[in-house]
């Protein structure tokens, strides 16, 4: 028995242009995230940059903000694999409308357009808002090491710097005395007009590195300078110098470091080590995982960064957070007084602890203020069933979405500006999504 197939002709044409709604079904999220861009999102600081008619017309700002915006929620962080996506998948081509700009183009526009895609955020986050997916019952905080576009092996301390300075300058006039001596000995041989002169290429790179080398120094002096000066400025006069005019400016310390490839990331400690890069803040809803606030720092610690959050949450929302929580990493004085201030029920841990376990440790400083006594026994009430248990299932599962499941792991930009633009993109992604899911 013959069994009938449906035909399959290769040189088969379309006899009308396909519609980009057929390209993938209707319920797709590259339709939610086209028209939410198209209808919805203020672009008007985008277009403003388009204040000419010379040259060949750019590609639509708005097709581009939508590529960019659905890229992301993608996990597609590469202005080249996003080219290459607006060639071979079709849920792009719905976005793009069969255009396929280049990577060049596609780079060009996030970089051009990076602080005005930033202020998209608040935009996304007051859709959510309106759609009813943000409560501000209770947030939840927390604090992810994303590494930068940078090898923590490109980074070289203040003390080493000192040493390889000397030696780099010792090597580099060793070389160019050869290279004069091979000069000299050139030009008596094949005469003063002839080729052969030039300086070898591995004296230019030494040379090279070595100038790069005393620039890191240099930032480095100008950041403890900057410090010290800081200090000594404060009104207790407490700057560890005795506060004389006629002391020698402050020096770097032995192990402070300084990156090549990228100079504002840090060297900051994980949980499984050490990793070249920042520091991202997110605050969570606990509706349903809504992102409300978000920046980037490039310190190890979290604490001082609670204020600067809330304050944040207040700007893009218009009221502050009923209910607020965050692990011992952010557990300080003057966040539980701003706590306090603001009138916010805080959860912050007094110490590190297993989740679920009751039996919290606690370190000496918990119990020095009654804000702090307070706190700990906010923490300890409920055992098993304490309200401190929603950070976990609140906030952690975000950062897990955003670099597993979408795979954001490091950045690709350089420099703390741009690294918050491309958070800020990420933020924005994930709000989308949200939107997309629940919003409807």
């Amino acid at each position: 028995m013959t069994k009938t197939f449906r035909p399959w002709s290769t040189e088969q044409r379309w006899l009308l242009p396909p519609s980009v709604q057929e390209l993938v079904p209707p319920e797709h999220v590259a339709h939610f995230v086209r028209e939410l861009v198209r209808e919805q999102l203020d672009l008007e600081t985008i277009f403003a940059v388009y204040d000419e008619e010379r040259g060949a017309p750019p590609f639509h700002p708005t097709m581009m903000t939508a590529l960019l915006l659905y890229a992301y929620t993608q996990g597609v962080y590469s202005s080249r694999k996003i080219a290459r996506a607006c060639e071979q998948r079709v849920d792009f081509m719905a976005v793009t409308a069969l255009q396929r700009p280049d990577f060049r183009t596609v780079n060009e526009f996030r970089g051009r357009h990076l602080v005005s895609l930033q202020g998209l955020f608040k935009q996304v986050l007051r859709l959510c808002q309106k759609a009813g997916l943000v409560k501000l019952g209770h947030v939840a905080l927390d604090g992810t090491k994303v590494a930068a576009n940078a090898s923590k092996r490109k980074a070289m301390s203040y003390e080493r710097m000192l040493k390889r300075e000397v030696e780099l300058a010792a090597e580099v006039a060793r070389w160019f005395a050869e290279a004069d001596a091979a000069d000299t000995s050139e030009d008596a041989e094949h005469g003063a007009d002839r080729r052969g002169d030039e300086l070898p290429a591995w004296v230019v790179s030494k040379q090279k590195r070595l100038d790069k080398l005393r620039e890191a120094k240099a930032a480095l002096e100008a950041e403890a300078a900057a410090s010290a000066a800081k200090k000594d400025d404060e009104p207790d006069g407490s700057s560890g110098r005795g506060g004389g005019g006629g002391e020698p400016p402050q020096k770097p310390k032995a192990k402070a470091q300084r990156n090549f490839t990228d100079p504002q990331s840090r060297i900051l400690k994980t949980g499984d080590g050490f990793v070249q890069g920042y520091n991202a803040q997110l605050a969570v809803d606990g509706e349903h995982q809504v992102i409300v606030a978000q920046q980037v720092v490039a310190e190890q610690n979290d604490a001082p960064q609670l204020p600067s959050m809330l304050a944040q949450i207040r700007s893009h929302l218009g009221r502050q957070v009923h209910e607020l929580s965050a692990d011992n990493g952010y557990f300080s004085e003057t966040n539980l007084r701003e706590l306090k201030k603001r009138r916010v029920r805080g959860l912050l841990a007094p110490g590190r602890c297993k989740h679920g376990d009751t039996q919290r440790s606690t370190k000496k400083r918990a119990y020095k203020s009654a804000l702090a006594r307070e706190m700990t026994a906010r923490v300890r009430r409920g055992g098993h069933r304490s309200r401190y248990r929603l950070r976990k299932q609140i906030v952690e599962p975000v950062n897990g979405h955003i670099k597993e499941a979408r795979g954001f792991r490091r950045f690709s930009l350089r420099g703390l500006g741009k690294v918050r633009g491309e958070w800020t993109l990420v933020c924005i992604a994930h709000n989308l999504l949200k939107l997309a899911r629940y919003g409807a």
